[in-house]
């Protein structure tokens, strides 16, 4: 519940704190005091859209905070977990409105976006303006307070979930139909494509090996023609030839050594020479052994050369990559037809998904029909005791799949007969503006009490509503106040006499500047008020007496 509400600078509040208890409040005032500016100061603090007008005159910003205990709101005790704002048993709201229109957002002193304090301020509290009867006569407003009384989060959780895995398949299998003729354009081009790739066959590093392969076989006659020469020329040629020199010369290096042994390392030297160059000899012998001339082979390697550089330069790639081209063209070839399996599967989601809305849908039919059934006939009752004896309350529940929506497939349309014998017709057809605001209140004190909200604000909303029937609004507002902290502004005596506490609302000007303050009334004050409100400026005996039989202490 909200325990205090601070403001400073907010149109033509200067500075105003106002603490708040459990119960009923009622806010009074003479027309035009302001006293509807409390709530919308609490608005602003709760998230809705501000504006540098909102600024008291010759002042810089507006500054307005509004402290909550979380003791009976679960549910914002965990958002401000979950979001790591939580401070304890307490939350304080705190908006502040520059002169260049820009605000800032905080909850317990952290800076927050606005969403986040419209989110949270949703979860402690709720307010009902003065026009909230109007939009009673819209369709999807009836069927949201009827959801409220309903009170099933759950199923519809289950609805909302449901319902966007249906319309997310549904427009992912769109999606696919769209581009349909595109993907199979590529297909063709990929078959054709995959098609010379998948006979050629291209492995990774052929090219490289059998371009190596092709030079040395072109190239035979002359490789065996030059390794024979040297071989001759090393150790094989009758006159000369390396070996038999490098012989001579050792030979005459060792009588050197004979001579002189400081020349043993160049003997040493030659010998390991003498040695290189007879394997070096042996390997040219065998390398020239093993070579063979193979024109077919030649022409094979050619041909599978030839081939792999066409179709690299086709498709715009060096020969070396073709292999991962290939591969490429294969995995998109596999997607796109993984594809088509996932077409068969949207199918099958779209009709999964349906099928399980529907079902949930017909659930929440079930539940409305049946909770529609005791809300209606407690708003009848209380019609009657509003003045309307002859009203009757229904809601009519129509089920059609073909509106199914996030919300199930109902069309909830609430009616209302005020006059014996006649039949129920839709609100707005039928019901007057006082009628509505009656059965507006009737609806909203039923449906409040099923909320999680701990607090209600009501901002006039009995306009229109006077005698006998301003006091039966203030007992049930008083009666809702048991379990709710309510808050409602009001002109009321009736009403305003059955509050838990009271507040006045008072404008003061000095020639120059007006100013609101509100004032917590204490008895004496509050039969004052009331017997103004019974008679005006002038306070008589009766209309003291009057305003005691009204004051409930």
């Amino acid at each position: 519940m909200i325990t205090q509400l601070t403001i400073n600078n907010f149109a033509i509040v200067d500075q105003l704190l106002v603490d708040f208890t459990t119960g009923m409040t009622a806010i009074t005032g003479e027309t035009g005091a302001g006293k509807s500016i409390a709530i919308d100061a609490l608005g602003l603090c709760l998230g809705n859209r501000s504006d540098a007008s909102s600024i008291r005159h010759g002042a810089d910003r507006v500054d307005i905070s509004a402290c909550f205990v979380l003791d009976d709101t679960p549910a914002a005790f965990a958002w401000l977990r979950e979001n790591q704002l939580d401070e304890g048993n307490e939350c304080i709201l705190r908006r502040v409105i520059n002169q260049d229109g820009r605000s800032k957002a905080f909850i317990n002193g952290r800076a927050v976006p606005i969403s986040q304090l419209k989110d949270l301020g949703q979860m402690l509290i709720q307010i009902h303006g003065q026009h909230e009867h109007q939009r009673l006569l819209r369709s999807d407003y009836q069927q949201l307070l009827l959801n409220h009384y309903m009170n099933e989060p759950t199923l519809l959780a289950q609805m909302q979930q449901a319902y966007r895995q249906w319309k997310e398949a549904t427009r992912a299998y769109q999606q696919y139909e769209t581009s349909r003729q595109e993907r199979d354009a590529h297909m063709q081009l990929l078959q054709y494509q995959l098609k010379e790739l998948n006979e050629f066959s291209p492995i990774e590093g052929e090219y490289q090996q059998i371009d190596e392969e092709y030079k040395r076989l072109s190239n035979s006659e002359q490789l065996i023609n030059l390794s024979q020469q040297s071989v001759m020329l090393l150790d094989e040629a009758d006159e000369y030839n390396v070996s038999n020199l490098l012989s001579s010369v050792k030979n005459s290096v060792q009588e050197l050594v004979e001579l002189d042994p400081t020349l043993n390392s160049v003997c040493n030297m030659l010998e390991e020479a003498s040695i290189q160059i007879k394997e070096a000899s042996d390997e040219l012998r065998h390398y020239s052994e093993r070579l063979e001339l193979d024109p077919a082979r030649v022409m094979q390697l050619e041909q599978r050369l030839s081939k792999q550089i066409a179709l690299a330069r086709k498709h715009h790639v060096t020969p070396e990559a073709l292999p991962d081209l290939h591969q490429t063209l294969l995995t998109e070839f596999k997607q796109i037809n993984q594809q088509d399996e996932q077409s068969e599967q949207l199918k099958t989601d779209i009709t999964k998904y349906h099928q399980l809305a529907v079902e949930i849908a017909t659930k929440l039919h079930q539940k409305r029909l049946t909770i529609s059934k005791t809300l209606a006939k407690k708003v009848t009752t209380i019609m009657h005791d509003l003045s309307m004896p002859n009203g009757q309350f229904s809601i009519d529940v129509t089920f059609d799949e073909n509106r199914l929506n996030e919300d199930g497939a109902d069309q909830v349309t609430f009616l209302v007969s005020t006059n014996a014998g006649q039949s129920p017709q839709p609100l707005a057809k039928v019901a007057s503006g006082g009628e509505l605001s009656r059965i507006a209140l009737a609806i909203q004190v039923l449906t409040a009490q099923k909320m999680d909200t701990p607090a209600l604000i009501f901002d006039e909303i009995d306009v229109g509503i006077s005698g006998s029937t301003a006091a039966k609004v203030g007992q049930l507002l008083r009666q809702l106040g048991e379990s709710t902290q309510v808050i409602t502004v009001t002109h009321l005596p009736q009403v305003a006499g059955q509050a838990n506490q009271h507040y006045f609302v008072n404008k003061q000007t000095n020639g120059k500047q007006t100013s609101t303050d509100m004032q917590k009334l204490d008895n004496t004050g509050r039969l004052n008020e009331l017997a103004r409100l019974l008679g005006g400026d002038k306070i008589t005996d009766a209309t003291l007496a009057n305003a005691k039989e009204l004051l409930i202490i």
